[in-house]
């Protein structure tokens, strides 16, 4: 009876699909790679192409059979809680056992372990690894438009591929691409409505927003329960420990199911290519839809919205009041219930959390609850003060803007603000003048003069933001070393050490008095024009960007994740010269093209700000001469200061011992003191990191990284 049923089951499921045996996706893509390297473009892209549809085959496969065998009930024609316990609790789960292989066999045309890729192989499937394959291989075929495409679909999910950014902006300059062929082949349907719901939003455009945050929230539901199907996997554990007993083992794999369901809504709220989700991003849906509902004049939908946020935060004062006013609106013998799926989403993930929690306090590990609406007394006694402490972390993240108010004054006379927070119409942003004389300025800027004919140290390169200028960059401690080896002037490293010194007290006195500031990083900058590169040049000498996070102008957000220098708190420019043309400092909105100030550089200028979203930048073209400047950044974690420093200031007092013994003398530092700040050493942090794109072929092609083969992993 029971295999009857099941029979019945995966027929339906496979239904929507041919049946047909489905090659497992590892196995072409190893084959696809090994195309790839041998050159064979088309059989590359033949064997990619499908490794990527079995993939999306085998999901699909996994959703439906779980789906379809979800109804099992009944254990050889046993009612539900008849017989033995074991009986009425390990029944149901033989028989959706049994359904499942049936189902999954019966779609795939194998047996569903012959389907069980390697971590390494699932990670490259997730990221979207064979589409780098893939963009290579039509381009290799002249099938230009496949090439874009499959470049744009890698692109998206790994916005921080410096090869892969270049190869786009190539795309885009060639002659026969259409902006439509830079389409996500692998788009989420709920991000493209949700990002377009809140533009029209923010417009003002509220039947348009309406229409597709609805849409948005209906596809992100419908994300959520595809991404629990697929939580029912194989157990992930540790070889190297004891295998568990049967309800231990039973239990571990349960909950890790469990916590695989709660952070679905992790994965929904990301954004393809971040790691950080978007917070409360289902209860979001509801208060924009609910204002939105309010403005067309739908109030009986706007309540309804309103009822379902609060379920979420049953004592947010703004959403009550709402809900007071649309009783009072509708009539106070108006039923306003909150919509129904909603209500089972919250009862089945509350549910879930309590299990998770329970599992934790009695049976050991950790949970990272994803959502912030958890109510507090669902969470174990002994688990809360973890909770709070968590809780207290954001709250003295906001406490801090406040603080930054309460400046001390400036350490060094002389010092002019000459443009503030207000000014330059954002927060945490300021310039100062006269931090350097002209004596100063000439002076280090001879330092990069007579490190550039010192040799490869200092030597000119095409700069990796723009092929229109030159850069070069001299670090601190190469400064101290170039130095002792008689190739620059003493004076001149030491006035750069001491320099750099200057301008952090004075940006710690202003933005953060009382809190230590140390140098993450210290480079001293020159960006030349190439006269004979000048015409009709658009673009800038440093893309819009902020320094310790991703911009995403398109979600108006920054996500302060890797490769974004994350620890960076607040950066600095200290100016020598202006004799160039262009090259000026600007600040944006989030959008990056909305310039809300700009800052002319000139010698003893140093214009400081926060290193976050709040102070997206760029520079303008260098179209003439040559800019030079001391870039400096900052952080509040000494164990991501600048080791280089330490080592430089130890030279550097070495040869003032030495040339103490010799003859007394000194040479005084911008400040009127010679006195290098000390510091214990850390670990090295700060350098820039070199590309990890693809490494060009012999014919100069560039190429993905290598994979090897399934049976290799």
């Amino acid at each position: 009876m029971a295999s009857v049923l099941c029979v019945c089951l995966f027929a339906a499921a496979a239904a929507a699909t041919s049946p047909g045996r489905l090659v497992p996706y590892d196995l072409l893509y190893a084959d696809g790679v090994r195309a790839y390297f041998a050159r064979d473009w088309g059989r590359a892209a033949e064997l990619l192409q499908r490794a990527l549809h079995s993939y999306a085959g085998l999901r699909a496969a996994q959703r439906a059979c779980r789906a379809a065998c979800r109804g099992e009930a009944a254990f050889l024609g046993e009612p539900p809680g008849a017989g033995h316990w074991e009986t009425a609790l390990f029944g149901p789960v033989l028989q959706r056992a049994d359904c499942l292989q049936h189902c999954l066999g019966q779609r795939l045309g194998a047996a569903p372990s012959a389907h069980r890729a390697s971590h390494a192989i699932r990670r490259d499937f997730e990221q979207r690894e064979p589409y780098n394959y893939l963009q290579v291989a039509f381009f290799q075929l002249k099938k230009l438009d496949q090439a874009v495409s499959a470049a744009h679909t890698f692109f998206v999910a790994n916005p921080q591929h410096l090869q892969m950014r270049e190869d786009i902006e190539k795309y885009r300059r060639m002659s026969g691409v259409k902006s439509d062929n830079f389409r996500d082949l692998e788009a989420t349907p709920h991000w493209e409505a949700y990002e377009s719901g809140v533009q029209h939003y923010d417009a003002d455009e509220y039947l348009q927003a309406v229409a597709r945050l609805e849409e948005s929230l209906t596809a992100a539901l419908s994300a959520l329960e595809e991404c629990r199907a697929l939580c029912e996997g194989p157990l992930e554990e540790d070889e190297e420990e004891m295998q568990p007993g049967l309800y231990e083992a039973i239990a571990a794999h349960y909950i890790q199911v469990l916590k695989c369901r709660q952070q679905c809504v992790l994965e929904i709220a990301t954004k393809p290519g971040r790691v950080s989700a978007t917070e409360d991003f289902i209860p979001s849906h509801f208060d924009l839809l609910q204002f939105a509902y309010d403005q067309v004049g739908n109030q009986a939908l706007a309540a309804e919205c309103a009822a379902s946020y609060l379920l979420f935060y049953p004592m947010d004062e703004p959403m009550l009041e709402k809900m007071k006013q649309y009783h009072t609106e509708l009539g106070e013998d108006t039923t306003v219930t909150a919509r129904e799926n909603i209500q089972h989403y919250i009862q089945r993930s509350l549910m879930e959390k309590k299990l998770i929690y329970y599992a934790v306090e009695h049976l050991g590990g950790t949970f990272n609850d994803p959502d912030l609406w958890t109510p507090l007394e669902l969470i174990p006694e002994n688990l809360k003060e973890k909770h709070r402490e968590d809780q207290e972390k954001q709250k003295q993240e906001t406490l801090h803007v406040e603080e930054v108010e309460k400046r001390g004054p400036l350490p060094f006379e002389g010092i002019a603000v000459v443009m503030d927070p207000q000014q330059m119409n954002g927060t945490q942003r300021v310039v100062f003048d006269r931090v350097l004389t002209e004596s100063e300025c000439k002076d280090l800027l001879r330092l990069t003069k007579a490190a550039g004919e010192a040799g490869d140290s200092y030597r000119a390169r095409r700069s990796p933001h723009t092929p229109h200028e030159t850069y070069e960059g001299l670090t601190i401690l190469k400064a101290m070393q170039l130095a002792q080896n008689g190739d620059v002037d003493w004076r001149d490293a030491k006035l750069f050490l001491q320099a750099s010194e200057k301008s952090r007290k004075i940006i710690e006195s202003y933005f953060t008095p009382g809190k230590k500031l140390h140098f993450s990083f210290t480079h001293l900058v020159c960006r030349t024009a190439l006269d004979e590169k000048q015409e009709g040049r658009m673009d800038l000498s440093h893309p819009v960007h902020a320094d310790n996070c991703l911009l995403d102008p398109e979600g108006q957000e920054c996500w302060r994740e890797p490769p974004a220098y994350v620890y960076r708190d607040y950066s600095g420019i200290l100016y020598l010269n202006d004799d160039f043309q262009g090259g000026g400092l600007f600040f944006t909105e989030m959008d990056t093209v909305t310039v809300t100030a700009e800052v002319r550089p000139k010698c003893g200028r140093l214009v400081a700000f926060s290193s976050g979203k709040e102070n997206p930048h760029g520079v303008w073209a260098v179209s003439q001469g040559r800019r030079c400047a001391v870039a400096l950044w900052y952080t509040h974690s000494q164990e991501h200061a600048e080791q280089e420093r330490v080592k430089a200031e130890e030279l550097m007092k070495q040869r003032d011992l030495e040339q103490d013994r010799s003859d007394g003398g000194k040479y005084p530092g911008t400040d009127g003191s010679s006195r290098s700040s000390s510091r214990s050493p850390v670990p090295k942090s700060g350098a820039r990191p070199t590309s990890w794109g693809r490494q060009p072929g012999p014919d100069g092609t560039q190429h993905p990284k290598q994979l090897r083969a399934r049976d290799e992993f």
